[in-house]
């Protein structure tokens, strides 16, 4: 199998998510394509990529987190 293709995916998809200006979708989109990209990383065993990722997953996960939090705050204030 070509690996590479699973690679250019999640390459695809992180380009895409710098794209929109919905700060949620863009956390959601870039998550998708950094564990895209870990599992290239995995399978191609580029331990340094699939570092990387992991902890851009970890960044938007905290971030939607918030945003989430905020939301459910702010429609509980009104």
């Amino acid at each position: 199998m070509n690996y590479e293709i699973i690679g250019y995916f999640g390459s695809v998809a992180i380009a895409i998510s710098l794209l929109v200006t919905n700060v949620s979708v863009l956390r959601y989109l870039n998550s998708v394509g950094c564990t895209v990209f870990a599992i290239y990383g995995l399978t191609i065993g580029a331990y340094p990529v699939v570092l990387m990722n992991c902890i851009c997953i970890i960044i938007n996960i905290y971030h939607i987190v918030k945003i989430r939090s905020s939301n459910k705050r702010d429609l509980t204030a009104a």
